[in-house]
Protein backbone atom coordinates (compact mmCIF):
# COMPACT_ATOMS: atom_id res chain seq x y z
CA UNK A 1 0.00 0.00 0.00
CA UNK A 2 1.62 3.32 -1.14
CA UNK A 3 0.44 5.47 2.13
CA UNK A 4 2.42 2.69 4.31
CA UNK A 5 5.07 2.56 2.36
CA UNK A 6 5.56 6.34 2.43
CA UNK A 7 5.35 5.92 6.28
CA UNK A 8 8.28 3.27 6.38
CA UNK A 9 10.34 5.14 3.96
CA UNK A 10 9.78 8.81 6.77
CA UNK A 11 10.49 5.95 9.77
CA UNK A 12 13.74 4.78 8.22
CA UNK A 13 14.88 8.21 7.52
CA UNK A 14 14.50 9.11 11.19
CA UNK A 15 16.76 6.27 12.14
CA UNK A 16 13.56 4.46 13.27
CA UNK A 17 13.64 1.07 12.94
CA UNK A 18 12.30 -2.71 14.49
CA UNK A 19 9.52 -2.69 17.14
CA UNK A 20 9.42 1.14 17.15
CA UNK A 21 9.16 1.44 13.68
CA UNK A 22 6.07 -1.48 13.32
CA UNK A 23 4.17 0.26 15.80
CA UNK A 24 4.48 3.98 14.92
CA UNK A 25 4.08 2.66 11.31
CA UNK A 26 0.45 1.07 12.33
CA UNK A 27 -0.83 3.94 14.29
CA UNK A 28 0.58 6.62 11.63
CA UNK A 29 -1.21 4.51 9.14
CA UNK A 30 -5.04 4.10 11.79
CA UNK A 31 -4.59 8.29 12.11
CA UNK A 32 -4.90 8.56 8.32
CA UNK A 33 -7.46 6.02 7.49
CA UNK A 34 -9.21 6.27 10.52
CA UNK A 35 -12.00 4.01 11.08
CA UNK A 36 -12.08 2.79 7.68
CA UNK A 37 -10.66 -1.01 6.91
CA UNK A 38 -7.25 -0.98 6.22
CA UNK A 39 -5.88 -3.06 3.49
CA UNK A 40 -2.07 -4.09 3.07
CA UNK A 41 0.62 -6.05 0.74
CA UNK A 42 2.49 -8.93 1.46
CA UNK A 43 5.56 -8.23 -0.41
CA UNK A 44 8.49 -11.16 0.44
CA UNK A 45 8.20 -13.94 2.50
CA UNK A 46 5.81 -14.18 5.83
CA UNK A 47 4.81 -10.62 5.22
CA UNK A 48 6.12 -7.12 5.18
CA UNK A 49 8.24 -7.56 7.97
CA UNK A 50 8.94 -11.33 7.40
CA UNK A 51 7.14 -12.05 10.99
CA UNK A 52 4.09 -13.97 9.89
CA UNK A 53 1.95 -11.14 11.15
CA UNK A 54 -1.29 -9.85 9.69
CA UNK A 55 -3.00 -6.11 10.45
CA UNK A 56 -5.35 -5.99 7.86
CA UNK A 57 -9.07 -4.96 9.02
CA UNK A 58 -12.36 -5.51 7.43
CA UNK A 59 -11.52 -9.79 7.38
CA UNK A 60 -13.58 -12.33 7.79
CA UNK A 61 -14.35 -13.87 11.36
CA UNK A 62 -16.28 -17.22 10.04
CA UNK A 63 -14.85 -19.48 6.98
CA UNK A 64 -17.89 -21.20 4.99
CA UNK A 65 -17.92 -24.73 4.70
CA UNK A 66 -16.66 -27.00 2.43
CA UNK A 67 -14.99 -24.88 -0.49
CA UNK A 68 -14.09 -21.42 -0.14
CA UNK A 69 -14.90 -19.54 -3.61
CA UNK A 70 -12.51 -18.93 -5.83
CA UNK A 71 -11.99 -15.04 -6.91
CA UNK A 72 -9.62 -16.80 -9.60
CA UNK A 73 -7.24 -19.41 -10.54
CA UNK A 74 -4.58 -19.60 -12.83
CA UNK A 75 -2.53 -22.87 -14.34
CA UNK A 76 0.92 -22.63 -13.16
CA UNK A 77 4.03 -25.47 -12.91
CA UNK A 78 5.08 -26.88 -10.03
CA UNK A 79 7.29 -25.21 -7.02
CA UNK A 80 7.77 -24.64 -3.55
CA UNK A 81 7.64 -20.97 -3.47
CA UNK A 82 4.78 -19.15 -1.42
CA UNK A 83 3.29 -16.44 -3.94
CA UNK A 84 4.13 -12.56 -3.15
CA UNK A 85 2.24 -9.02 -3.51
CA UNK A 86 2.97 -5.70 -4.41
CA UNK A 87 1.11 -3.00 -6.00
CA UNK A 88 -1.47 -4.60 -7.89
CA UNK A 89 0.49 -7.64 -8.66
CA UNK A 90 1.19 -11.50 -7.63
CA UNK A 91 4.76 -12.85 -8.13
CA UNK A 92 5.37 -16.79 -8.08
CA UNK A 93 7.46 -18.67 -9.18
CA UNK A 94 7.81 -22.50 -10.99
CA UNK A 95 9.80 -25.49 -13.21
CA UNK A 96 8.93 -26.76 -16.91
CA UNK A 97 10.48 -29.77 -17.43
CA UNK A 98 9.56 -30.46 -20.91
CA UNK A 99 10.61 -29.61 -23.64
CA UNK A 100 13.50 -28.27 -21.59
CA UNK A 101 14.83 -27.90 -18.02
CA UNK A 102 13.56 -23.89 -17.39
CA UNK A 103 12.58 -21.71 -14.00
CA UNK A 104 10.27 -19.04 -14.74
CA UNK A 105 9.42 -16.00 -12.86
CA UNK A 106 5.57 -15.17 -13.02
CA UNK A 107 3.73 -11.83 -12.73
CA UNK A 108 -0.18 -11.78 -12.76
CA UNK A 109 -2.90 -9.25 -12.12
CA UNK A 110 -3.46 -8.96 -8.39
CA UNK A 111 -7.19 -8.25 -9.74
CA UNK A 112 -8.10 -11.13 -11.94
CA UNK A 113 -4.94 -13.24 -12.19
CA UNK A 114 -4.14 -11.97 -16.13
CA UNK A 115 -0.67 -12.78 -16.86
CA UNK A 116 1.39 -9.67 -16.43
CA UNK A 117 4.84 -11.04 -17.70
CA UNK A 118 7.16 -14.02 -17.31
CA UNK A 119 11.11 -14.56 -17.19
CA UNK A 120 12.46 -17.77 -17.67
CA UNK A 121 15.78 -18.88 -17.90
CA UNK A 122 17.61 -22.55 -18.47
CA UNK A 123 18.38 -24.54 -15.36
CA UNK A 124 19.06 -27.95 -14.87
CA UNK A 125 18.53 -29.71 -11.66
CA UNK A 126 21.84 -31.43 -9.62
CA UNK A 127 19.35 -31.52 -6.61
CA UNK A 128 16.82 -34.01 -4.83
CA UNK A 129 12.89 -32.73 -4.63
CA UNK A 130 12.67 -31.64 -7.91
CA UNK A 131 9.43 -30.05 -8.06
CA UNK A 132 10.99 -26.17 -8.27
CA UNK A 133 12.07 -23.03 -7.04
CA UNK A 134 11.70 -22.98 -3.21
CA UNK A 135 12.43 -19.19 -2.23
CA UNK A 136 9.55 -16.28 -2.40
CA UNK A 137 9.79 -13.11 -4.63
CA UNK A 138 10.36 -9.95 -2.99
CA UNK A 139 9.87 -7.13 -4.02
CA UNK A 140 11.36 -3.91 -2.79
CA UNK A 141 10.87 -0.32 -4.06
CA UNK A 142 9.75 -1.34 -8.05
CA UNK A 143 12.48 -4.30 -7.98
CA UNK A 144 11.89 -8.25 -7.90
CA UNK A 145 14.55 -10.43 -6.53
CA UNK A 146 13.92 -14.06 -7.41
CA UNK A 147 16.29 -16.60 -6.57
CA UNK A 148 16.35 -20.08 -8.29
CA UNK A 149 16.93 -23.74 -7.25
CA UNK A 150 20.24 -23.95 -8.47
CA UNK A 151 21.50 -20.67 -7.45
CA UNK A 152 20.14 -18.22 -10.39
CA UNK A 153 19.70 -14.82 -8.74
CA UNK A 154 17.44 -12.42 -10.45
CA UNK A 155 16.33 -8.78 -9.89
CA UNK A 156 13.92 -7.69 -12.15
CA UNK A 157 11.72 -4.60 -12.83
CA UNK A 158 8.82 -5.34 -10.75
CA UNK A 159 6.49 -3.78 -13.57
CA UNK A 160 7.32 -5.35 -16.88
CA UNK A 161 9.77 -8.23 -15.76
CA UNK A 162 13.24 -6.57 -17.40
CA UNK A 163 15.91 -7.75 -16.21
CA UNK A 164 18.39 -5.24 -14.22
CA UNK A 165 21.18 -7.50 -13.13
CA UNK A 166 21.79 -11.07 -12.28
CA UNK A 167 24.39 -14.04 -11.11
CA UNK A 168 24.61 -17.09 -10.95
CA UNK A 169 25.38 -17.80 -7.69
CA UNK A 170 26.58 -21.70 -7.92
CA UNK A 171 28.99 -20.99 -11.04
CA UNK A 172 30.02 -17.25 -9.33
CA UNK A 173 30.83 -18.20 -5.50
CA UNK A 174 31.07 -22.59 -5.88
CA UNK A 175 28.68 -23.00 -3.77
CA UNK A 176 28.72 -26.91 -1.80
CA UNK A 177 25.21 -26.93 -3.16
CA UNK A 178 22.72 -27.94 -0.40
CA UNK A 179 20.69 -31.36 -1.06
CA UNK A 180 17.89 -29.78 -2.19
CA UNK A 181 19.23 -26.76 -3.39
CA UNK A 182 18.77 -22.92 -2.48
CA UNK A 183 16.10 -21.79 -0.67
CA UNK A 184 16.22 -18.63 1.31
CA UNK A 185 14.60 -15.70 0.06
CA UNK A 186 16.61 -12.76 -0.27
CA UNK A 187 16.43 -9.99 1.92
CA UNK A 188 15.97 -6.52 1.98
CA UNK A 189 17.62 -3.99 4.23
CA UNK A 190 18.28 -0.22 4.01
CA UNK A 191 21.66 -0.18 5.73
CA UNK A 192 23.80 2.45 7.92
CA UNK A 193 24.34 4.76 4.42
CA UNK A 194 20.83 4.25 2.93
CA UNK A 195 22.30 2.07 0.74
CA UNK A 196 20.00 -0.75 0.14
CA UNK A 197 21.61 -4.02 0.63
CA UNK A 198 20.37 -7.69 -0.53
CA UNK A 199 21.42 -10.34 1.85
CA UNK A 200 21.25 -14.00 0.48
CA UNK A 201 22.02 -16.87 2.00
CA UNK A 202 24.80 -18.74 -0.51
CA UNK A 203 27.06 -21.37 0.76
CA UNK A 204 29.63 -19.96 -1.49
CA UNK A 205 33.11 -21.32 -0.82
CA UNK A 206 35.97 -18.56 0.66
CA UNK A 207 33.83 -16.93 3.65
CA UNK A 208 30.63 -16.64 1.21
CA UNK A 209 27.88 -18.30 3.06
CA UNK A 210 25.78 -15.35 3.26
CA UNK A 211 26.26 -12.44 0.78
CA UNK A 212 25.19 -8.48 0.53
CA UNK A 213 24.44 -7.50 -2.85
CA UNK A 214 24.38 -3.57 -3.61
CA UNK A 215 20.01 -3.27 -5.19
CA UNK A 216 20.55 -0.98 -7.37
CA UNK A 217 23.88 -2.55 -9.14
CA UNK A 218 24.08 -5.84 -8.07
CA UNK A 219 27.61 -5.84 -6.77
CA UNK A 220 28.73 -8.01 -4.27
CA UNK A 221 29.33 -5.61 -0.83
CA UNK A 222 30.30 -8.04 0.94
CA UNK A 223 30.37 -11.57 2.25
CA UNK A 224 30.26 -13.17 5.77
CA UNK A 225 31.03 -16.63 7.72
CA UNK A 226 32.84 -19.61 6.18
CA UNK A 227 29.69 -22.07 6.88
CA UNK A 228 27.28 -24.23 5.05
CA UNK A 229 24.13 -23.08 3.84
CA UNK A 230 20.92 -24.08 4.91
CA UNK A 231 17.76 -23.94 4.10
CA UNK A 232 16.14 -21.31 6.27
CA UNK A 233 15.57 -17.45 4.99
CA UNK A 234 17.43 -14.37 6.97
CA UNK A 235 15.01 -12.11 9.36
CA UNK A 236 15.87 -8.76 10.46
CA UNK A 237 15.84 -7.87 14.06
CA UNK A 238 16.80 -4.63 16.54
CA UNK A 239 19.09 -4.99 19.55
CA UNK A 240 19.82 -1.93 21.13
CA UNK A 241 20.26 0.86 18.21
CA UNK A 242 21.20 -1.61 15.84
CA UNK A 243 19.87 -3.64 12.78
CA UNK A 244 20.71 -7.34 12.91
CA UNK A 245 20.62 -9.53 10.26
CA UNK A 246 19.74 -13.41 11.77
CA UNK A 247 20.72 -15.97 9.83
CA UNK A 248 20.83 -19.42 10.63
CA UNK A 249 22.82 -21.18 8.31
CA UNK A 250 24.02 -25.18 7.95
CA UNK A 251 26.75 -24.32 11.03
CA UNK A 252 25.29 -21.87 13.10
CA UNK A 253 22.48 -19.33 14.23
CA UNK A 254 24.75 -15.56 13.73
CA UNK A 255 23.96 -12.13 13.83
CA UNK A 256 25.04 -9.93 10.95
CA UNK A 257 25.71 -6.19 10.60
CA UNK A 258 23.22 -5.70 7.41
CA UNK A 259 25.70 -3.02 6.36
CA UNK A 260 29.49 -4.61 6.28
CA UNK A 261 28.63 -8.70 6.92
CA UNK A 262 30.30 -8.07 10.25
CA UNK A 263 29.64 -10.78 12.84
CA UNK A 264 28.07 -9.46 15.90
CA UNK A 265 27.79 -12.84 17.74
CA UNK A 266 27.42 -16.40 16.71
CA UNK A 267 26.03 -19.90 18.35
CA UNK A 268 27.11 -23.06 16.80
CA UNK A 269 24.54 -25.19 15.94
CA UNK A 270 26.10 -28.14 13.84
CA UNK A 271 23.99 -30.88 12.30
CA UNK A 272 23.87 -34.28 13.76
CA UNK A 273 23.70 -35.63 10.34
CA UNK A 274 23.24 -32.80 7.29
CA UNK A 275 22.44 -29.66 7.40
CA UNK A 276 18.26 -29.62 7.03
CA UNK A 277 16.60 -26.58 8.85
CA UNK A 278 14.26 -25.02 6.66
CA UNK A 279 11.46 -22.80 9.62
CA UNK A 280 12.15 -19.21 9.85
CA UNK A 281 13.69 -18.00 12.83
CA UNK A 282 11.03 -16.21 15.04
CA UNK A 283 11.68 -13.25 17.68
CA UNK A 284 9.51 -12.48 21.02
CA UNK A 285 10.93 -9.98 23.39
CA UNK A 286 14.50 -10.80 23.83
CA UNK A 287 14.13 -14.41 23.21
CA UNK A 288 14.60 -16.05 19.16
CA UNK A 289 13.27 -19.75 18.70
CA UNK A 290 14.54 -22.11 15.69
CA UNK A 291 13.42 -25.90 15.26
CA UNK A 292 15.34 -27.97 12.85
CA UNK A 293 13.43 -31.93 12.12
CA UNK A 294 16.71 -33.92 13.52
CA UNK A 295 18.59 -31.58 15.46
CA UNK A 296 15.42 -30.84 17.75
CA UNK A 297 14.91 -26.99 19.30
CA UNK A 298 17.54 -24.07 20.15
CA UNK A 299 16.06 -21.16 22.40
CA UNK A 300 18.95 -18.22 21.99
CA UNK A 301 18.48 -15.02 24.42
CA UNK A 302 18.90 -12.12 22.75
CA UNK A 303 20.43 -8.52 24.43
CA UNK A 304 18.43 -5.55 24.23
CA UNK A 305 21.29 -3.12 24.63
CA UNK A 306 23.58 -4.65 22.39
CA UNK A 307 24.20 -7.15 19.65
CA UNK A 308 24.98 -9.97 21.81
CA UNK A 309 22.87 -13.37 22.28
CA UNK A 310 23.74 -16.85 24.20
CA UNK A 311 21.98 -20.09 23.98
CA UNK A 312 19.36 -20.68 26.97
CA UNK A 313 18.41 -24.43 26.29
CA UNK A 314 18.63 -26.82 23.63
CA UNK A 315 16.47 -29.87 23.69
CA UNK A 316 16.30 -32.76 21.01
CA UNK A 317 15.07 -36.31 21.37
CA UNK A 318 16.40 -39.52 20.80
CA UNK A 319 15.40 -39.54 16.76
CA UNK A 320 13.09 -37.40 14.84
CA UNK A 321 10.29 -39.20 15.44
CA UNK A 322 10.54 -39.87 18.88
CA UNK A 323 11.22 -35.87 20.10
CA UNK A 324 11.12 -34.10 23.20
CA UNK A 325 10.63 -29.91 22.51
CA UNK A 326 9.77 -29.63 18.88
CA UNK A 327 11.10 -30.67 15.75
CA UNK A 328 10.01 -29.47 12.78
CA UNK A 329 11.12 -29.57 8.95
CA UNK A 330 8.72 -26.65 6.83
CA UNK A 331 6.55 -25.10 9.90
CA UNK A 332 7.22 -21.84 11.55
CA UNK A 333 6.05 -22.01 14.91
CA UNK A 334 4.99 -18.55 16.70
CA UNK A 335 6.02 -17.64 19.94
CA UNK A 336 4.32 -14.87 21.94
CA UNK A 337 3.67 -14.71 25.85
CA UNK A 338 6.09 -16.60 26.97
CA UNK A 339 4.92 -19.89 24.98
CA UNK A 340 5.90 -21.80 21.57
CA UNK A 341 3.12 -23.16 18.70
CA UNK A 342 4.83 -25.31 16.32
CA UNK A 343 4.68 -28.46 14.33
CA UNK A 344 6.51 -31.19 15.35
CA UNK A 345 8.19 -34.01 12.98
CA UNK A 346 4.87 -36.25 12.27
CA UNK A 347 2.46 -33.49 12.33
CA UNK A 348 1.84 -33.07 16.08
CA UNK A 349 0.78 -29.47 17.13
CA UNK A 350 3.00 -28.23 20.37
CA UNK A 351 2.88 -25.45 22.55
CA UNK A 352 6.20 -25.16 24.62
CA UNK A 353 7.03 -23.15 27.83
CA UNK A 354 9.36 -20.51 25.58
CA UNK A 355 11.68 -20.74 29.22
CA UNK A 356 12.27 -24.56 29.64
CA UNK A 357 11.21 -26.24 26.58
CA UNK A 358 9.15 -28.11 28.12
CA UNK A 359 5.97 -29.23 26.63
CA UNK A 360 2.96 -27.96 28.13
CA UNK A 361 0.65 -29.69 25.37
CA UNK A 362 -0.25 -31.53 22.53
CA UNK A 363 -2.48 -32.06 19.35
CA UNK A 364 -2.88 -34.35 16.16
CA UNK A 365 -5.75 -32.50 14.74
CA UNK A 366 -4.95 -29.72 13.48
CA UNK A 367 -3.04 -31.64 10.37
CA UNK A 368 -3.47 -35.95 9.24
CA UNK A 369 -0.27 -37.60 11.43
CA UNK A 370 2.09 -37.94 8.64
CA UNK A 371 5.93 -37.94 8.49
CA UNK A 372 6.65 -33.97 7.38
CA UNK A 373 3.44 -33.35 8.49
CA UNK A 374 2.67 -29.26 8.09
CA UNK A 375 0.88 -26.18 8.79
CA UNK A 376 1.71 -22.27 7.84
CA UNK A 377 0.28 -20.04 10.72
CA UNK A 378 -0.19 -16.88 10.70
CA UNK A 379 -1.23 -14.27 13.12
CA UNK A 380 -4.16 -12.04 12.75
CA UNK A 381 -4.22 -8.64 14.64
CA UNK A 382 -8.08 -6.77 13.87
CA UNK A 383 -9.79 -4.60 16.14
CA UNK A 384 -8.06 -5.90 19.60
CA UNK A 385 -8.53 -9.29 19.07
CA UNK A 386 -6.01 -12.00 17.68
CA UNK A 387 -6.42 -15.29 15.89
CA UNK A 388 -3.88 -17.61 14.60
CA UNK A 389 -4.56 -18.70 10.43
CA UNK A 390 -2.83 -21.99 9.86
CA UNK A 391 -2.65 -23.43 6.70
CA UNK A 392 -2.13 -26.97 6.95
CA UNK A 393 -0.64 -29.60 4.12
CA UNK A 394 -3.97 -31.14 2.95
CA UNK A 395 -4.95 -28.04 1.56
CA UNK A 396 -7.52 -26.25 4.79
CA UNK A 397 -7.72 -23.03 5.77
CA UNK A 398 -8.45 -22.69 9.45
CA UNK A 399 -8.98 -19.55 11.85
CA UNK A 400 -8.01 -20.84 15.73
CA UNK A 401 -6.90 -20.13 18.73
CA UNK A 402 -3.57 -21.20 20.10
CA UNK A 403 -3.44 -20.53 23.80
CA UNK A 404 -1.37 -22.38 26.73
CA UNK A 405 -5.02 -24.19 27.44
CA UNK A 406 -4.71 -25.95 23.88
CA UNK A 407 -5.74 -25.81 20.22
CA UNK A 408 -9.50 -24.22 19.61
CA UNK A 409 -10.47 -23.93 15.88
CA UNK A 410 -13.19 -21.67 15.43
CA UNK A 411 -13.68 -22.21 11.63
CA UNK A 412 -12.63 -24.39 8.47
CA UNK A 413 -12.80 -24.41 4.99
CA UNK A 414 -11.17 -26.00 1.89
CA UNK A 415 -9.14 -23.65 -0.19
CA UNK A 416 -6.68 -25.87 -2.78
CA UNK A 417 -6.83 -29.14 -3.69
CA UNK A 418 -3.14 -31.36 -2.99
CA UNK A 419 -1.02 -32.53 -5.87
CA UNK A 420 1.76 -35.24 -5.68
CA UNK A 421 4.54 -33.62 -7.32
CA UNK A 422 6.33 -32.57 -4.09
CA UNK A 423 4.85 -35.93 -2.08
CA UNK A 424 3.35 -38.61 -4.13
CA UNK A 425 2.57 -40.50 -1.29
CA UNK A 426 -0.86 -40.01 1.39
CA UNK A 427 -2.73 -38.20 -1.75
CA UNK A 428 0.07 -35.29 -2.09
CA UNK A 429 0.55 -32.30 -0.11
CA UNK A 430 0.21 -28.28 -0.29
CA UNK A 431 3.83 -27.26 1.32
CA UNK A 432 3.89 -23.78 -0.16
CA UNK A 433 3.20 -20.75 2.41
CA UNK A 434 0.16 -18.80 1.09
CA UNK A 435 0.06 -15.04 1.28
CA UNK A 436 -2.48 -12.77 2.59
CA UNK A 437 -2.95 -9.44 0.78
CA UNK A 438 -5.65 -6.62 0.51
CA UNK A 439 -8.59 -9.00 2.61
CA UNK A 440 -7.29 -11.60 0.16
CA UNK A 441 -5.40 -15.04 0.68
CA UNK A 442 -3.23 -16.25 -2.22
CA UNK A 443 -1.79 -19.89 -2.77
CA UNK A 444 -0.61 -22.29 -4.92
CA UNK A 445 0.26 -25.98 -5.67
CA UNK A 446 1.68 -27.64 -8.14
CA UNK A 447 -1.03 -26.98 -10.99
CA UNK A 448 -2.19 -23.64 -9.91
CA UNK A 449 -2.11 -20.17 -8.45
CA UNK A 450 -5.61 -19.18 -6.84
CA UNK A 451 -7.18 -16.51 -5.09
CA UNK A 452 -10.07 -16.18 -2.85
CA UNK A 453 -11.36 -13.21 -0.59
CA UNK A 454 -11.46 -13.04 2.95
CA UNK A 455 -13.22 -9.95 2.80
CA UNK A 456 -16.03 -9.71 5.39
Amino acid sequence: MAIRHLIRSALSSAGICGRSAKRLLLLGTLLIFGGNAIAEDWPQWRGTDRDGNWTETGIVTELPEGQLPLKWSVAIGSGYSGPTVADGRVYVTDRQSEPNEIERVLCFAESDGSLIWEQSYPAAYEIGYRAGPRASVTVHEGKALAVGSMGHFHCLDAANGNILWKHDLHQEYDIDMPAWGITGAPLVVVGDTDQPIVIQIVGGSDGACVVGFDLATGKEVWRSLNERACYSAPILIQQGSKDVVVCWTGDSISGLSPSTGDVFWSIPFPPSRMPIGVATPVVNDNLLFVTSFYDGSMMVELSATEPTAKKKWHRVGVDEKNTRALQSIISTPVMRNGYVYGVDSYGELRCLDAETGERVWEDTTAVPRNRWGTIHTVVHQQAGSQTDWMFNDQGQLTIAHLTPEGYQPLSQTHLLDTTTVQLPRRNGVTWSHPAYANRCIFARNDKQLVCASLEE
